[in-house]
Parts: C-alpha cells; sequence; structure tokens
C-alpha cells in the first residue's frame, strides 16, 4: 500500500495506519509536484517506511523544456542526498509516447535508486507500447488509473498491463481508490500493490478569516481547508487489502 503525501502529518498518518511506502509530493490538487527538501528531511525524521520523492517541476503535460530537464536532474540529486528510498518520475514526446531518452537520464541521475513512472502513463499513446519501453529502461513499477478517470473505470486496461507484464515490472492500480472501491480493483486486476491518498478535510484552525482573498486561481483548494492522510482510512484500506490478496 503506497499513500501520497504532501505533509508530515500525512506522512505520519500513513505510517501509523499501514502504509508500506509513500509518494511525498507538494501540491496533490495539481496532481502531485516536486516536494520541498525540508519536507523530506522532516518526513524522515518522523517515519521508517521508505519514501518515494515525486519529480514534477511542474502541473500540466509531460513534455519537458531542457531547463526543466536540468531542474529535474538536480532535484534528483538533492534529493538522494537527503534520504530519498526511490523516486517518482514520468516524461512523454509530444506524440505521446515514452521519452525513452530523458527517462535514460532521470535513471542515471537516479543511480542506484528504484524508479517509479507516475500517471504520465495515463496520458501516453499505447499503454502496450509504453509499458514495453518502461519495462526495457528498468523501471521498478508504473503507477496507473488504466488510462481512464480512474482506477475502477480503467480495470480492464490495468488488468490487462498485468498480465502483459508477467511480473517484469509491477503495475500498481492508483486514482480514486476508496474503501469503497478497492477490493473490485483488486480482484478485477490481479494487483498485488496499490496506490491512495486516504485523505479526509479537515477545517483550518484560523479564526480571523478573510474570504474576499484567495492565494490561487479560481479553480483551487479552500483556503480554510486542509487535506490530510485518515489513519482511519489508511487502516480501513489496508485491512481490505490483507483480506483480498
Amino acid at each position: 500500500m503506497e499513500v501520497c503525501v504532501d505533509s508530515v502529518e500525512s506522512a505520519v498518518n500513513a505510517e501509523r495506519g499501514g502504509a508500506g511506502r509513500l509518494e511525498l509530493c507538494s501540491s496533490l490538487l495539481e496532481g502531485g509536484l516536486t516536494p520541498s527538501l525540508g519536507l523530506l528531511q522532516v518526513v524522515k525524521q518522523y517515519i521508517k517506511i521508505p519514501v518515494y520523492v515525486m519529480i514534477r517541476p511542474r502541473g500540466g503535460d509531460f513534455l519537458y523544456s531542457d531547463q526543466e530537464v536540468e531542474v529535474m536532474k538536480k532535484d534528483i540529486e538533492l534529493m538522494k542526498t537527503q534520504g530519498a528510498d526511490g523516486v517518482v518520475v514520468g516524461a512523454l514526446t509530444e506524440t505521446g509516447r515514452v521519452d525513452a531518452d530523458l527517462c535514460m537520464e532521470l535513471i542515471a541521475a537516479a543511480r542506484p535508486l528504484p524508479l517509479t513512472f507516475h500517471r504520465a502513463f495515463d496520458m501516453a499513446h499505447d499503454p502496450a507500447v509504453a509499458l514495453e519501453t518502461l519495462i526495457s529502461l528498468g523501471f521498478e513499477r508504473v503507477l496507473t488509473s488504466g488510462c481512464d478517470s480512474s482506477a475502477l473505470e480503467g480495470l480492464p486496461v490495468i488488468k490487462r498491463l498485468i498480465d502483459q507484464a508477467k511480473g517484469r515490472i509491477i503495475v500498481m492500480p492508483g486514482g480514486g481508490i476508496t474503501e469503497r472501491n478497492l477490493q473490485r480493483v483488486l480482484e478485477g486486476s490481479g494487483a498485488e500493490e496499490f496506490h491512495c491518498s486516504a485523505r479526509s478535510s479537515r477545517d483550518s484552525a484560523m479564526k480571523f478569516r478573510n474570504t474576499c482573498v484567495t492565494m490561487g486561481a479560481t479553480i483551487s483548494a479552500p483556503e480554510y481547508g486542509l487535506k490530510v492522510a485518515d489513519v482511519s482510512k489508511v487502516r480501513s484500506l489496508n485491512a481490505i487489502a490483507k483480506n483480498t490478496l
């Protein structure tokens, strides 16, 4: 069970609930971006389970400029020095294929750490071809919703990918996984790992509130609400997975 987290509190809650691994990000509202070095350092002080760090310099597509590639390689180097246990990356060409050349550069920068290819996979032109490319590059796992809006919707594709992989790469379903659908996703796909955020909303502790101002774009998180990994949700997802597997 991998839980994606963007705070120390979420990381601690995920471990307490029984998560086996963390994907550490910032900005989960944008699908997860590179976290700060400070966040990684403090998370590593508090938890024992492996922490895989998201390397994604911006939101939007997965076609990166030379300068963005420089940033990604530098971020990987820095995260390695601060105890990252693995790295999560993804890049595509303009035609929607896995950018094998760029991935080779990122793999070289991350060595000897294991790598997960993130949901850029779900934006690829042909998932079967993309999977073979990732296997040949040496990725440990790929995170996918089956190229659909959620892992439940993409279940037939996830099952096909797991059958195709034949143990050469871990295919990890993720995207909208909850206590209500986890059993169906695991049983329907044959997956042995899964990815979730297991979050619940919490009201801000702020007493004074200026409701006229927002800090981000119009589609942004509420200024006075927090989303945090929920120990009880992680526990129940973990229990469902144990019973199913």
